[in-house]
C-alpha cells in the first residue's frame, strides 16, 4: 500500500502568509506609513482606547483607522464622526486579518496622506495572533474586568505584543485584578514588551501611551 502524503497547510499558510508581511511592512516603511495592529478581545474599550489615542495625537500625526469585524460598521462610523479617514473591513466569518487583507484594506483605505494608519483587528485573542499582518508594531489590550490571569491562558498573543495596553484601571478597586502578577506572567513570556495601565474613559495614563506610541512613529517614519 502506497504511503499517504501528509501536507501541513497550517504551517504552508503561515509560511507564505510571513513573506507577505514582510514586503508589505517594507513597503510601508519606505512609504513612511506606520502600520498599528491593535488586538484584544471584545469589550475591552479598543474602540474608545483608540478614540483617546487620536484625540491626543491628531495634531501631530495624520491618521487612518481600518476596522476590521465579521459584520456591522459601527466601529468605523465612531471613527468617522471623530473626523478621522476609515474604512470598515468585514472579514466574511473570519476571526483574524493576514497580510493580504490588510494590503487590501490598506489600498482602499489610500495612505499617501497618512502618517499612521491603525488596523483594529476582529476582537479575540487567538486567531490574530497567529497571522502577520506587516504591521510596525502589535499591540493589545487587556482590560481589568477580564482578569490578571489572561497571559496565562492565551500565551501566544502576550508573547507576540510590542505593547500591553491595561485598559479600565478606574475599575480596580470593584475586580480582583492583580497586576503585580500580571506583569510577572508578561515577563516571563515577553521581556521587552512596554505595558501602560489606562483608563481611556478618564485619560490616566492615556499621555504615557501615546508618548510611546509618538516616538515609534517619528523613529518609523524618520
Amino acid at each position: 500500500m502506497d504511503k499517504v502524503r501528509v501536507i501541513e497547510v497550517k504551517e504552508n499558510i503561515l509560511n507564505n502568509n510571513d513573506k507577505e508581511a514582510a514586503r508589505l511592512r517594507s513597503d510601508l516603511r519606505a512609504g513612511k506609513t506606520f502600520l498599528m495592529n491593535l488586538m484584544s478581545s471584545p469589550g475591552s474599550g479598543k474602540t474608545t482606547t483608540l478614540l483617546a489615542t487620536i484625540d491626543a495625537l491628531r495634531e501631530k500625526v495624520r491618521i487612518g483607522v481600518m476596522e476590521a469585524d465579521i459584520d456591522s460598521a459601527v466601529d468605523a462610523e465612531k471613527i468617522a464622526e471623530a473626523g478621522i479617514k476609515s474604512i470598515q473591513l468585514h472579514t466574511g466569518g473570519m476571526c483574524h486579518l493576514d497580510a493580504a487583507m490588510t494590503e487590501q484594506g490598506l489600498c482602499e483605505l489610500g495612505t499617501e496622506d497618512l502618517d499612521m494608519v491603525v488596523l483594529e483587528n476582529v476582537g479575540n485573542l487567538i486567531c490574530p495572533a497567529e497571522f502577520d499582518t506587516g504591521a510596525a508594531r502589535n499591540v493589545m489590550i487587556l482590560s481589568v474586568p477580564e482578569g490578571h490571569d489572561k497571559p496565562l491562558k492565551y500565551p501566544l498573543m502576550f508573547s507576540k505584543v510590542d505593547a500591553l495596553i491595561i485598559n479600565k484601571i478606574d475599575v480596580m478597586p470593584y475586580f480582583d485584578f492583580d497586576m503585580d502578577a500580571l506583569k510577572e506572567s508578561v515577563a516571563h513570556l515577553n521581556p521587552g514588551v512596554k505595558i501602560f495601565p489606562i483608563s481611556a474613559k478618564t485619560g490616566e495614563g492615556v499621555k504615557e501611551w501615546t508618548d510611546w506610541l509618538y516616538g515609534e512613529i517619528s523613529e518609523w517614519n524618520a
